[in-house]
């Protein structure tokens, strides 16, 4: 009768961490799906920061990137600006705007940020977010 308890604890222990296993795994997916199926990006919250992580280092007064196109992400404003060129983002229009079609490898072969790993782009949650704060109107909010 012990021995059948304790081999009944054990196959509930394990499958009691499988389960959670599942579950931290499933957790990484659902947080990643939930940014860029969010009802309403945030400029503030959710491009701004990815902004910072992956662009500022080039895009802001000095570094390479704003010094070769003018484009500076250090701010709505300046991002909106864009470059010497002309606007990068097209607010409402994501399939049209520098800003994202630089993203994708879209705009004339260049990819951006460049180098970053060995695909050389932003993970695809990031760009998805990205894209649809821009076809939302990308506003400042």
């Amino acid at each position: 009768m012990k021995t059948i308890n304790l081999s009944g604890s054990i196959a509930m222990a394990v499958v009691s961490f499988n389960v959670m296993a599942d579950e931290s795994t499933l957790s990484a997916a659902q947080n990643a799906m939930k940014a860029t199926s969010k009802t309403e990006v945030s400029f503030k919250n959710d491009v701004q920061p990815i902004l910072h992580d992956y662009c500022v280092s080039c895009h802001s007064p000095g570094g390479k990137g704003t010094i070769k196109s003018g484009l500076d992400v250090t701010s709505y404003e300046k991002l909106m600006k864009g470059t010497v060129f002309g606007p990068v983002v097209i607010p409402g229009d994501s399939e049209s705007s520098t800003f994202t079609k630089l993203l994708t490898g879209t705009d004339k072969g260049l990819k951006m940020p460049s180098g970053l790993n060995a695909s050389g782009t932003l993970d695809t949650q990031y760009i998805m977010l990205l894209k649809n704060w821009v076809k939302q109107g990308a506003k400042n909010n």
